[in-house]
């Protein structure tokens, strides 16, 4: 078999692949009837700074350094942020409820709108309403050169942390007359954000093929910069526990924990290919007459679960739709309450 160039094979130009949207018969999701180019490659291995083994890196902000602090002494519940693109009036509704319940919201790209505000200009937003903010920072829109003045302006600003993702391509969303860059991917973008100062954080997808390989990879972005991983939805506390013990010690995680609180939000969860829940999860909430109550007693008890997992320093209630933003804030207050 002839290998092309990783940059030319992938859509996304990953070095360090593969993403977490591989199907689960292996193709590639921007184009089903394309093969992952990296499945049957040896995990990419990590070639810049090995930041686990440096003996005195960059200095962290002083925003980072208090994360960290308080993640080696209490578990965090951080939210997704669940309020409308390019909407000051709307993230402050959300913010409104969210404060003081969560220790931070999760601010990334929403499901389909392409088009947000910059993310050091939400997290502005977002903290002069109280709330602690951990940046989410995609590749897809942005150069180098744009990451890099976004991880200073978020240096500035004082973000709990950055997430690092390739993101999403353009291909999907509202927005496919765009010219997609990915001028970097994950693991790159954790090393400049590493660099900056910040806590790091990324994603990883247990579920998603190449599953045997998805350990190795978490740890070449550890060895980059990661501090935190985000484990997506695989299945419930099970899988992440053997996800955890496999990957081992040097990075924490917080693991994903939907919140489906009726038959909408239910069905765009189920829209998601690459994700796996726990047995009887969508079902349970479909056959109640309170769905919302169900689906908050769920989330609540799933992430109890993932709370006693070694490793595990916090969860992220994940979930939202569009049109129902303030009632899913507050079905994510709700959850973290009952967690307190």
């Amino acid at each position: 078999m002839t290998l092309l160039p990783l940059i030319d094979a992938c859509p996304k130009h990953m070095e360090y692949g593969p993403c977490g949207g591989v199907g689960f018969d292996g193709s590639c999701e921007i184009d089903a009837a394309r093969r992952c180019a990296f499945l049957h490659r040896p995990t990419v291995p990590w070639t810049g700074v090995d930041r686990s083994t440096v003996p005195s890196p960059a200095p962290r902000t002083t925003a980072a350094r208090s994360t960290l602090e308080a993640l080696g002494t209490a578990t965090w519940v951080v939210a997704d942020l669940p309020a409308r693109a390019l909407s000051v009036a709307s993230i402050d509704a959300c913010a409104g409820v969210l404060a003081g319940e969560v220790d931070a919201v999760l601010a990334g790209d929403a499901g389909t709108a392409r088009v947000q505000f910059p993310p050091a200009y939400r997290a502005h937003l977002l903290q002069r309403r109280g709330l602690r903010v951990w940046t989410g920072l995609n590749m897809r829109d942005r150069n180098r050169v744009a990451i890099e003045g976004e991880l200073a302006a978020l240096a500035v600003e004082g973000v709990a942390g950055v997430h690092c993702v390739t993101g999403d391509h353009t291909r999907t969303g509202h927005r496919p007359d765009a010219t997609p860059v990915f001028d970097l991917d994950s693991t790159e973008a954790s090393a400049l954000a590493r660099a900056a100062g910040h806590v790091v954080s990324v994603a990883a997808s247990p579920a998603a093929p190449p599953i045997d390989r998805r350990a190795a990879r978490l740890r070449e972005k550890q060895r980059a910069g990661a501090d935190v991983c985000f484990v997506n939805h695989a299945g419930g506390a099970g899988p992440v526990r053997r996800f955890i013990d496999e990957v081992g010690d040097g990075i924490r995680y917080i693991p994903c924990v939907p919140v489906v609180v009726d038959h909408a939000s239910a069905d765009l969860l189920e829209s998601f290919t690459t994700l796996v829940l726990p047995e009887g999860f969508i079902e349970r909430i479909r056959g109640t007459r309170d769905p919302r109550a169900e689906g908050i007693a769920q989330a609540v008890a799933l992430a109890e679960q993932m709370l006693a997992i070694p490793g595990v320093v916090g969860v992220n209630l994940s979930g939202g739709r569009d049109g129902a933003e303030e009632s899913f804030a507050e079905a994510l207050a709700e959850v973290a309450r009952r967690l307190r």
